[in-house]
């Protein structure tokens, strides 16, 4: 029934639930419900006017688990129990209410609007709960908190972005909500264009709504935000291992060509010893901007070319734009038409749009048998030896920025217009880019990096922030980006060094890629007619800066695979907002250090502007120890912190242990051996898994893989160390282990645990691996050799030890 006094449509007085092991199915006056008990601490919610549910077919890959749940009823409300979650039913107008398992109310719907419709539009309005904070949504740009915002997902081609602009060209409706030491998550699975208000304009009520659909919404509760995020992902999916080469630092230009300025990149890279995995070739790589061609004047022989490239440690990543060229000449066109793959009108006409070839139709991803279809084509690239694909324009963009809303897609079956199925469309695309390259290549582990996408890309490809500018202000903002989508459960994500849009400065690219080596993806790029954007591009002092922390990233490669390991294992981010460790710290929300982030859990970094000398930085709770001094410093207090160019401000966690290695060329190049083991002195018990597996093929899924997992217990001053494979055997023969702000003397070795015994002489005392050399272009070496313990690892036993004193 309408309801007369609002103008709203509003579920009505529940008639009748049903029940079975995992759900709760009821009807009320005007619509169907559906309670799915997915985990104890995740329930799904659908409402719909409809007689059934129209789901979303792409983001969810779980299925509820058995639990036990209970039902109770009284006059004015029904209550369903599990272990964690107590989820109140509003038996006169349904609307739910959600407690922990102590009672405190989490979440609850507004009692007069609660769950409404206006015209096709679905809403749930959500009373404020008290100093409520939201974080999370994906790709938005803002603070870390969103309270008082509103935010739109509609994937959109938004070039020069600026950083408040919403919306950009990804979108993940999942939110985290944090109250009274208290969180839960929503995540609204519905494709249609979507807002998000958290209290803008009001102090009464948050909401989310959708111009259509069903309200289908996932409600997540655990005791902390990485435990929601763990849920989260367990509906959406996990970052799968990535090759290890994508780990490394990533150059690409709009564009290199022709082939020889791609050969000068690659031999500079070398020659100057800068550490370097993967060359992009951009649209200039292809004939007329046709996909699926190589320009015969500017790559006369790719496959020569490619060959070449990798022969000096390079792996290349080609462009994919959906756009296919109208040209009764260009056989993908022929192809897709006959087979009848593209996008419609509803008379049946394919739908045509103007982008980088011309006039172009566009393939439905949405049907199985395109992206089968695309799944075949990518041959083409997999024969010239490309390694990894960068899909662009996936919005899908078009010039003029409108795609009519009649265009047809087919939905997996559902028959969907572009209103509904607008926002998966870059995420199957990046789906059917990454299954073509298992097709081909069903041993090696596939690279896609997406610019558009919906919950659950984190599946099929790493993601960046699309067309940043060359500014502190953007710079700034890519790290609140990549923060925030860690928070959405998106592991491999970050933006392009430098900016994209505009020309950088050498202060600028220099301060960027410092902040950059402590990003998931390491990856430079500029557009076309701007200043270059290569580390060398800059002068001398510059250049230096670059090197050194592109060789610290490399240096740093065994504790960020490990990382990438934990996050296909648990879904919480490599890069970690500081409000999923100290979620209920205040001050972590301030304008002033919202930026700041874990980096592998334990490197504290503080982004700043490249203008800046000075920064004001904050030290959460706990003991932190400098990153390129070594010095301790206590938590839970501000400061102000000099920090010139060459010294990005970064801190250690109290109790961290580090692995290190030799920096290399790239990242299959071998290293030396040596695995070197920095532990910071802590309290408790530490634990650091060292992952390894070959890198690139999928065989880690069968269990080839390594650890060595080093315990510190910081009590007993013990160290254990215990090595396990499974078909794989260490590339790392011996470890050196190097203490900070402990003062040590003698070990004694016994059953792989290494006791450490305090003497009056100190021993690697407050020495860092980082030092500074007394230069004149005030540049530093990262890591050097200091001496300490070193043990051999062989046949998963610690067969010595050597002891070094330092005078």
């Amino acid at each position: 029934m309408a309801n007369e006094n609002f103008g709203l449509d509003v579920p009505g007085r529940i008639i009748s639930c049903s029940f079975t092991e995992s759900e709760v199915y009821g009807r009320t006056e005007n619509c169907v419900f559906r309670l799915t008990i997915y985990a104890e601490t995740s329930i799904r919610i659908q409402v719909s006017r409809q007689k059934d549910f129209s789901p979303n077919p792409y983001s969810v890959v779980s299925s509820p688990l058995k639990c036990n749940y209970s039902w109770e009823e009284n006059d004015d409300f029904y209550l369903l129990k599990t272990s964690q979650l107590q989820i109140h039913l509003d038996k006169n107008n349904f609307r739910l209410l959600f407690k922990n398992s102590s009672g405190l109310t989490l979440s609850e719907d507004d009692p007069t609007f609660g769950i409404n419709w206006q015209g096709t539009a679905v809403s749930c309005y959500k009373k404020l709960q008290q100093w409520e904070k939201f974080i999370g949504l994906g790709e938005k740009t803002g603070g870390l908190n969103r309270y008082g915002q509103t935010y739109t997902n509609w994937n959109t081609d938004h070039f020069g972005y600026g950083t408040n602009a919403d919306p950009l060209y990804l979108s993940i409706p999942f939110y985290i909500g944090l109250h009274h030491m208290n969180c839960y998550g929503v995540f609204f699975d519905n494709t249609h264009k979507s807002t998000f208000n958290f209290g803008a304009g009001n102090n009464r009520f948050s909401y989310f709504t959708a111009e259509d659909g069903d309200l289908d919404y996932y409600f997540i509760h655990d005791e902390s935000v990485s435990g929601i995020i763990t849920a989260y992902t367990d509906l959406t999916g996990k970052t799968p291992m990535p090759p290890r080469w994508a780990l490394g630092y990533q150059q690409c230009r709009y564009s290199y060509y022709p082939e020889k300025e791609v050969l000068r990149l690659a031999d500079t890279f070398r020659e100057k010893r800068i550490p370097a995995d993967v060359i992009y070739l951009d649209i200039h790589h292809m004939e007329e901007f046709k996909v699926f061609s190589f320009d015969k004047k500017a790559f006369p022989n790719p496959a020569k070319l490619i060959k070449h490239l990798k022969q000096k440690g390079f792996k290349v990543v080609v462009i994919l734009d959906p756009g296919i060229k109208v040209d009764s000449n260009y056989r993908p066109y022929i192809d897709g038409r006959n087979k009848d793959l593209f996008l419609k009108y509803p008379d049946g006409e394919n739908y045509e749009g103007k982008v980088w070839p011309g006039w172009c139709v566009f393939p439905d991803f949405t049907n199985p048998e395109v992206r089968d279809w695309w799944e075949q084509k990518l041959q083409f690239y997999i024969d010239a030896e490309v390694d990894g694909f960068w899909t662009d324009m996936n919005e899908p963009a078009t010039w003029g920025q409108t795609v009519p809303d009649l265009v047809q897609f087919h939905y997996e079956g559902q028959n969907a217009n572009h209103k509904k199925a607008r926002n998966v469309y870059g995420f199957q695309m990046a789906r059917s880019t990454k299954n073509g390259q298992l097709r081909h290549q069903e041993t090696l582990r596939p690279f896609v990096l997406s610019r558009s996408g919906f919950a659950g890309i984190q599946r099929y490809a790493a993601v960046w922030t699309g067309d940043n500018v060359a500014s502190d202000e953007h710079m700034m903002a890519g790290v609140r980006l990549v923060n925030s989508l860690g928070l959405s459960g998106v592991s491999f994500s970050g933006y392009d060094i430098g900016g994209f849009v505009g020309n950088t400065n050498p202060q600028l690219f220099a301060r960027w890629i410092t902040i950059a080596t402590f990003c998931p993806l390491f990856r430079a790029h500029t557009m076309i007619n701007s200043n270059a954007s290569e580390p060398w591009a800059f002068g001398e002092e510059v250049e230096e800066i670059a090197k050194n922390y592109i060789r610290l990233r490399y240096k740093l490669m065994p504790l960020i695979y490990s990382a990438f390991y934990n996050s296909s294992k648990s879904g919480i981010p490599v890069v970690k907002s500081l409000s999923i460790d100290y979620s209920f710290d205040d001050i972590v929300y301030h304008g002033a250090f919202e930026n700041q982030f874990l980096f592998c859990d334990n490197l504290l970094v503080m982004p700043v502007e490249s203008h800046k000398q000075i920064t004001k930085i904050y030290l959460p709770q706990g003991d932190w120890y400098h990153l390129f001094t070594g010095e301790r410093y206590e938590g839970n207090q501000e400061m102000l912190w000099e920090c010139p160019l060459e010294y990005l401000p970064v801190f250690v966690k109290s109790g961290a242990i580090l692995p290190m290695q030799s920096a290399t060329n790239h990242a299959e190049d071998p290293h030396d051996g040596q695995l070197n083991v920095h532990i910071y002195r802590g309290q408790g018990k530490s634990r650091q898994l060292v992952y390894e597996d070959d890198g690139k093929s999928m065989a880690y899924q069968k269990g080839e893989f390594s650890k060595i997992l080093f315990i510190m217990d910081f009590g007993s001053n013990t160290l254990s160390i215990d090595e396990f494979s499974s078909g794989f055997a260490s590339k790392f023969h011996t470890a050196n282990i190097y203490f900070h702000g402990f003062n040590i003397y003698s070990a004694e070795l016994s059953n792989n645990q290494l006791k450490i015994t305090k003497t009056n002489i100190a021993f690697l005392d407050e020495i860092s691996p980082f030092d500074p050399l007394p230069d004149g272009n005030h540049s530093f070496q990262i890591c050097q050799e200091v001496p300490g313990i070193s043990i051999s690892l062989q046949k998963n036993e610690v067969q010595k030890i050597t002891l070094t004193r330092i005078m």
